[in-house]
């Protein structure tokens, strides 16, 4: 059935076919273009940047522990203050494999903590993995399977991606954005220099990339100058969150959410002396 604008058909009934025809993909053109500026009303791939995930993350507390690969005892905090990010998934692609290790160290955290469930990916340099559609897709079924996990607030991934994975990495973020209910947060960590003038960040569909200002190698100086001036990292994604470690104590301005890795365990000295360290 083709529907037509009333003041238009005795108009119409004048043209002829070529004109007629004319008019027609007039009209196709505009409603793919009213497509694409929906598009990019919405953000890149279909969901809005000012998103019910990007509030909920909001809403989390300031300062957020690293509670990786060992028993973590952290019955000490205050859920009104703290949240903890643990890992609770591995992931290992090689070939045309994906491999998954689920956490098997205990976590204790007080009743009501915020919790933010990580997901560490990692390649295998001499079983080179060839990400493929299939390996995109599982990946993402086995991240997005932890916003299912009781009482977690937001999913966070660690991948140290190559330039050469960089494709693979934003498929994967578009895959998990899509399988996560729409209000489940979606956090990165970032290498420091992709926040730092590098573009790539720009338009996937994350709600927070968090800049990982430790192990930082020749960077270290040239980062901790601007860090300590209060210059903010050019990458907007990065803006409202870093990484720190308990062992590279940094100078930073003042971030909505301080990520905090300890690479022992923590325990109520530590803790207390990094809060103190970072006026938290």
């Amino acid at each position: 059935m083709v529907y037509t604008f009333a003041p238009l058909a005795d108009l119409m009934k004048t043209l002829n076919n070529k004109l007629l025809l004319a008019i027609v993909l007039s009209f196709v053109v505009l409603a793919i273009s009213a497509v694409h500026l929906k598009n990019a009303v919405l953000g890149t791939h279909g969901f809005s940047t000012a998103s019910s995930s990007a509030a909920k993350l909001s809403a989390l507390p300031g300062t957020i522990l690293w509670a990786w690969e060992r028993p973590e005892r952290l019955d000490f905090i205050d859920p009104t203050r703290v949240a903890v990010a643990f890992l609770a998934k591995t992931l290992y692609l090689r070939g045309t494999n994906v491999g998954a290790r689920s956490r098997l160290q205990s976590l204790n955290v007080p009743d009501g903590t915020k919790l933010i469930a990580v997901a560490r990916i990692e390649t295998n340099r001499h079983d080179v993995p060839n990400l493929t559609t299939t390996q995109i897709e599982s990946t993402a079924a086995q991240v997005a399977d932890l916003g299912r996990l009781p009482n977690v607030s937001a999913v966070q991934i660690d991948f140290d991606a190559t330039l050469s994975e960089r494709d693979f990495y934003r498929a994967l973020l578009v895959s998990v954005r899509r399988k996560l209910p729409v209000e489940m947060p979606l956090s990165i960590t970032a290498l420091a220099s992709w926040c730092d003038g590098d573009a790539w960040l720009s338009d996937l569909p994350i709600d927070e990339a968090v800049p990982m200002l430790f192990r930082l190698g020749v960077e270290k100086r040239r980062f901790a100058s601007r860090l300590r001036s209060g210059e903010k990292l050019r990458a907007y994604a990065c803006q409202d969150s870093a990484g720190v470690s308990t062992d590279e104590p940094v100078r930073i301005a003042s971030v909505k959410r301080l990520y905090i890795f300890n690479p022992t365990s923590w325990s109520p000295v530590s803790f207390e002396a990094v809060m103190e360290d970072y006026h938290r």
